[in-house]
């Protein structure tokens, strides 16, 4: 299906695989710029993490009871500026 699976150390929380389910970036390619905000699931339980300044920057991660909710609160964190993208899975 093409998602991609959360590094293994995120797997030791779930005790399940991980998948990125969506994934936006918004467009700035700058490590002080980038921007990113995932949905996450092993299949049971919802997140999303929005990510600042890149692989090697600060991050936030909420856990949601769904992925309707998990679906609004990546919306609302992208803040509706059209720059962002999704990502291919």
């Amino acid at each position: 299906m093409g998602h991609r699976a959360v590094p293994i150390g995120r797997r030791l929380r779930y005790r399940r695989e991980v998948i990125v389910e969506e994934h936006w970036w918004n467009g700035d390619a700058t490590a002080r710029g980038r921007r990113d905000v995932y949905i996450r699931s092993d299949g049971l339980r919802w997140e999303v993490q929005a990510q600042i300044g890149g692989a090697y920057g600060r991050s936030k991660v909420q856990e949601c009871p769904s992925r309707t909710s998990a679906s609004i609160l990546a919306g609302a964190w992208r803040g509706g500026n059209p720059a962002w993208r999704e990502l291919p899975r």
